[in-house]
């Protein structure tokens, strides 16, 4: 793993099923390391100065060509506007389409009812914020493996994020992230084992 430079702002083990959120300002670095491995993150950002304006997947990956983000590609908004830029991965495989875990879906999914979930996480990380259910939307999973196939068909599986792999996210803004390291344990996305994750913030 490459060594962080400049000054740090945070350094946080972040425990598997919890969140986490900050403003992360215009040109700062934003870490996110899988320590052990094949651990999904789930990842939200908006525009700081107008929470309104916020992730778009579907433009995030029609600017990139690709369902694959990686080094080099931006995080759009739903303005056309870079909130951040992916300027090192060492892992090249991430998520743009799955989605969060609920416990409405894992119930409709696995029959279990009030589980611990990502949803969940999310809405604990943007209250501090004075946002709530309505500012949630479909959501990058950083590690998370879901692959489609040429039939159109897609699933969760084995994730191939090696121990120590991140993710290093550029601020393009003034953007206020938000984490849930997720605690699935009833699909592959942790190798059905969650574990922490590190955020290093610098500048």
């Amino acid at each position: 793993m490459s060594i962080v430079t400049g000054k740090i702002v945070e350094d946080r083990i972040i425990p598997p099923g919890e969140p986490w959120g900050r403003v992360v300002k215009a040109g700062q670095v934003l870490r996110i390391v899988d320590l052990q491995g094949r651990q999904a993150v789930d990842f939200l950002c908006y525009n700081a100065a107008d929470p309104s304006e916020r992730y778009n997947a579907a433009d995030t990956m029609k600017y990139a060509k690709t369902i694959f983000l990686t080094t080099g590609h931006g995080i759009y908004s739903d303005m056309g506007r870079r909130l951040f830029t992916i300027v090192e991965d060492t892992c090249g495989r991430h998520d743009t389409i799955g989605g969060c875990c609920s416990a409405a879906s894992n119930e409709l999914r696995y029959g279990t009812k009030e589980t611990p979930n990502c949803r969940q996480n999310f809405l604990r990380a943007l209250e501090p914020f004075g946002l709530g259910k309505k500012d949630i939307v479909a959501n990058l999973n950083w590690f998370m493996n879901v692959p489609v196939d040429a039939d159109g068909a897609m699933a969760i599986v084995d994730g191939v994020s090696k121990p120590g792999d991140h993710v290093d996210l550029r601020a393009d803004m003034d953007v206020l992230a938000v984490i849930s390291n997720c605690p699935q344990t009833r699909n592959p996305c942790n190798g059905f084992n969650p574990t922490p994750i590190r955020v290093v913030v610098s500048e």
